[in-house]
């Protein structure tokens, strides 16, 4: 054989594919790589959502962590001098509203999405007025010497400008400030009230501390179908975000069923006079010798409670609907405009309902019992349900003897 007749011989055996050949090699392919592709898309949701559960889950840690803090504080009282004890022994602690310098919610307000909680801070500076505090002057001196609790070599007794205090009495009065200066041993205050308007005067030996006020409530976006979990501190100071994609706050109050009842007799000044609340040490109307907005004069050495006994009558907690903490009887006595329901006293456990979303509409799904806000998810790996996660604090400066 020739060497062209081999080489002709060769060309034919090597013939290539045929177009119908070609194309089903192609189609294959696309079969298989649409195959790949369709297994790896759920890993890719599975990721996302993978990624924003964590997520979901480090926001509901820290927002459950900010609220238990701060409720564990509450009513935490004076420690130095006078009037030493938990706060709930004089004024609440624990308030269903939102109260400060700006917008505050009016009297007999009752928020289920919102709580402002008072504590003394655990600071030097607790002192009482060496002068009375009148709305015309709001200016005050400690008065160190009259009740053991400010350092040696310090005349303001530990206060200082922008620091928040609170000024009580034996009578239920109460009123926040915030100092915005400090002369010459005189501290100068404004108040910290959205009326701006003081009707009470406060007279010398008044107890006055340093003292922590947070509001936390839910603002909702509707249009961006979201929400924050929001701090205030009752000041000037602007709001400030805690955690964003809130869609979900709730909070429920458990008391005392028993009222307040006289513990010593009235001329008996120790304390503490009762299980919780102010005695009626003084006479302050429209109230008559021997009453308050919580006891009634009897005519014997002990005033009997003006609150009834709720439940069945045992010590158990019973629960405090909006309505027990909003009608009333009010101290330190209803004509006063910073007065406050009675039984704002008998909360001893705060009930605390978080819930967050996925912060990625692509990962949420139509409106309903999984989602409080709608998105485009269509299901499976791309669904990310709301976490929502419920406790309860019993604040131990809300339990005094309990």
């Amino acid at each position: 054989m020739t060497l062209d007749g081999a080489m002709a011989d060769r060309r034919e055996g090597e013939k290539g594919f045929s177009l119908v050949e070609a194309l089903l090699a192609a189609m294959l392919s696309l079969v298989v790589a649409a195959a790949v592709f369709a297994l790896m898309q759920p890993s890719n949701g599975l990721f996302a959502s993978g990624l924003e559960s964590a997520d979901m889950q480090q926001r509901l840690r820290v927002a459950e962590g900010t609220l238990a803090r701060s409720l564990m504080a509450a009513g935490a009282g004076v420690y130095a001098g006078r009037q030493s004890g938990p706060l709930v022994m004089y004024v609440p602690p624990v308030l269903p509203f939102r109260e400060g310098a700006r917008g505050g919610d009016p009297i007999g307000t009752f928020a289920s999405d919102r709580i402002t909680i008072l504590s003394v801070a655990a600071t030097t500076a607790q002192t009482v007025l060496s002068q009375p505090l009148a709305p015309g002057d709001l200016t005050f001196s400690p008065a160190g010497a009259d009740d053991g609790g400010c350092g040696v070599g310090d005349p303001m007794c530990g206060f200082s400008p922008n620091a928040q205090v609170l000024v009580f009495d034996e009578s239920g009065h109460y009123d926040l400030f915030t100092i915005t200066a400090v002369n010459g041993g005189i501290a100068h205050l404004s108040l910290n009230r959205a009326s701006n308007t003081m009707t009470t005067s406060y007279p010398a030996g008044s107890k006055v501390v340093e003292v922590e006020s947070h509001t936390y409530y839910l603002k909702t976006d509707v249009a961006a179908r979201s929400g924050q979990l929001m701090h205030y501190d009752g000041s000037n100071n602007p709001d400030v975000p805690i955690v964003d994609n809130v869609v979900g706050l709730r909070f429920e109050y458990d008391g005392d069923s028993q009222p307040p009842t006289m513990t010593r007799p009235l001329d008996d000044v120790s304390s503490p006079q009762t299980t919780y609340g102010a005695p009626p040490r003084s006479v302050s109307p429209p109230f008559a010798a021997g009453e308050n907005c919580l006891f009634v004069n009897d005519g014997s050495p002990t005033p009997a409670p003006r609150l009834p006994a709720l439940g069945n009558g045992s010590r158990s907690m019973v629960p405090l609907p909006p309505a027990q903490l909003t009608d009333g009887p009010w101290c330190p006595d209803d004509a006063n405009p910073n007065r406050w329901d009675a039984d704002l006293l008998r909360i001893r456990r705060i009930g605390v309902t978080l819930r967050v979303q996925a912060a990625v509409a692509a990962l949420r799904g139509p409106a309903g019992a999984l989602f409080a806000n709608p998105g485009t998810s269509s299901g499976g790996s791309r669904f990310v349900p709301d976490l929502e996660i419920r406790f309860q604090i019993s604040p131990r400066n809300l339990n005094p003897g309990r």
